[in-house]
């Protein structure tokens, strides 16, 4: 059950999950807990963390990353707090046998994605009648018995919410007494496949936005505490278009985002590994091509991954940079959308009916190792990293919405500490430095290099670091723009070393314009000119090759952006 020490009650929402000043660590964080008082999950975690370089002397709790006192770990975008945050890993789109699609228990997934160092995962079955009907009940009492199974690991409900009009999301509340009725009311009155309104109409379009209101109205109403959405492999069909992402960020209060990102990359990596390996697909499943409800606007390789990152997030100066462009937030994740795992040996067990029971059975050892499966375990490959102000669920849906969160593919790397400074003041990812006209800003970085091996063996290395920036140009009069042509690769720095602790320093100049900047790194084993041009991008993601993309062999990390406001 683990140390006794960290405890969560799930059965109130009045309870403060908040209050994250006096939360308690989990305990294979926590350096008074002995190594002999963990249970055999936590010493894992532990381990990892230690070979990541995330533990050892000097480390607090405050400070993750394994830097020196001189190099501290940069901490709220005001810089009024001294400590720094809890980075908290995470996976927020993973399938149960509660999927028409999927086969494992909820347990399964949360212990295998604590095996891999996750702090928090989002079960998220899909949306469908059987689902909204019975699904969304009968999940909940196996997720409480995971968090209480596994206390180090935050365990939310949520789900694959099929978005009227467009194509699929997560969809997440905190947890509390109504985590249920409300999602299973929020799925039976706005998911597009049980109000059959998946088609790309006026309507349709309209009821996606009604239901983030909803969410919205909830939260205000103090239903549930909070709730989240992020669109789910946004390039996959070409059926979220920019006017629609646009929609869904603005569709609630500023102050009350509920739509807050997309996938940077999506799930399914496995899926591009070559035969005779794996099912010689494409990263992502990212093998479609237009259909009747695409965007027009949308050129052949946005169906494709780059990198194993979708096209809306690898183009340089793409659609991503426009969003951010207009000054206002959107951030970027990457996670597992684990249905069936690559290699593994399980199968659905026998007996039952899916749309009688809104379940599958059980699965069972099916006697053979499968490699036509496309997925990774949460964790295993992908990974999103929170900048949390503890640990707890409100601070990691905090965190998401603050945009402190950088992602990263096979462990490239072990830690990212940013910091734009300028004056006396400074920000971190998702902030914005508020300085003088004119005043010099400077990018300061310290990246945590790979400490040790990753699931597939290898300890990576990282072989480059790139600065990207763009001008803050304001709202577009265009809603289907998906072009940021200020947005370029300004520095990149080649990284000579393999273990420890990398400082990056880049001089902004003296700032006269609102603009931002963002990071990107790669192991250098595939790259190629960006879609925008060399003068944009001369060396970013090369697009994923059909049939023929091991995951492992392209390795990237993205961060989300700071922005700098002089005035």
């Amino acid at each position: 059950m683990g140390h006794g020490h960290h405890h969560h009650r799930h059965d109130d929402h009045e309870h403060d999950h908040g209050h994250t000043s006096t939360a308690p660590l989990p305990a294979a964080f926590d350096p008074s807990v002995p190594d002999d008082a963990l249970n055999p999950e936590q010493q894992s975690r532990r381990s990892l963390l230690r070979r990541a370089g995330l533990l050892g002397a000097g480390l607090t709790a405050g400070s993750v990353l394994g830097t020196t006192a001189a190099t501290p770990a940069y901490a709220a975008t005001n810089g009024r707090r001294t400590g720094g945050f809890l980075w908290l890993a995470g996976d927020h789109h993973i399938h149960t046998q509660y999927s028409s699609d999927g086969k494992y228990r909820v347990v399964d997934q949360v212990r295998q994605g604590a095996r891999h160092g996750m702090d928090w995962l989002v079960i998220t079955d899909h949306g469908s009648a059987t689902h909204a009907k019975i699904g969304v009940d009968k999940v909940n009492p196996d997720i409480r018995a995971a968090r209480d199974a596994y206390e180090d690991t935050l365990v939310f409900q949520g789900l694959e919410w099929n978005i009227p009009g467009a194509e699929h999301g997560t969809v997440f509340v905190h947890p509390g007494r109504n985590e249920v009725s409300v999602l299973k009311q929020f799925e039976t009155d706005y998911d597009g496949s049980v109000k059959n309104a998946s088609d790309s109409t006026p309507a349709n379009e309209a009821l996606a936005v009604a239901g983030l209101a909803f969410l919205g109205d909830q939260v205000r109403r103090r239903k549930v505490r909070d709730a989240l959405m992020l669109a789910n492999h946004p390039a996959r069909r070409g059926v979220d278009s920019p006017h629609e992402i646009r929609a869904w960020r603005d569709a609630t209060d500023p102050g009350l985002q509920i739509a807050v990102g997309f996938e940077g990359a999506p799930g399914h990596q496995a899926a591009g590994l070559p035969a005779p390996l794996g099912m010689a697909r494409a990263r992502g499943i990212y093998d479609n091509s237009p259909g009747a409800n695409s965007f027009a606007g949308y050129p052949l390789e946005s169906y494709r991954t780059w990198g194993g990152f979708d096209w809306m997030t690898a183009t340089v100066g793409g659609l991503w940079d426009s969003l951010l462009a207009e000054g206002k937030p959107w951030w970027i994740t990457a996670n597992s959308d684990s249905h069936q795992v690559y290699a593994d040996t399980a199968v659905r067990g026998p007996g039952g009916d899916f749309n009688t029971d809104g379940r599958y059975q059980d699965p069972v050892y099916g006697g053979r190792i499968d490699i036509t499966q496309g997925d990774y375990w949460p964790g295993q490959y992908s990974r999103t990293h929170v900048g949390a102000d503890g640990f707890s669920y409100a601070a990691v849906m905090d965190g998401i919405r603050a945009g402190r969160v950088w992602v990263d593919h096979g462990q490239l790397i072990s830690g990212l500490d940013v910091r734009v400074s300028g004056g006396s003041r400074w920000a971190t990812l998702g902030g914005a430095l508020h300085v003088k006209k004119g005043a010099a800003v400077t990018l300061s970085v310290d990246v945590a290099l790979a400490g040790g091996p990753n699931w597939a063996g290898f300890t990576p290395t990282l072989a480059r670091v790139d600065v990207i920036r763009g001008d803050v140009t304001g709202p577009v009069s265009d809603q289907d723009t998906f072009t940021a042509p200020t947005a370029k690769v300004v520095k990149s720095y080649d990284i000579d070393k393999t273990a420890g602790t990398v400082r990056l320093t880049y001089e902004l100049g003296r700032v006269d314009r609102p603009l931002y900047v963002r990071l990107r790194g790669t192991d250098g084993n595939r790259s190629g000119v960006g879609p925008m041009g060399a003068a944009v991008d001369p060396a970013g993601p090369a697009i994923d090759v059909l049939g023929d993309a091991d995951p492992w062999r392209d390795l990237w990390f993205y961060s989300n952006p700071v922005w700098v406001l002089p005035s």
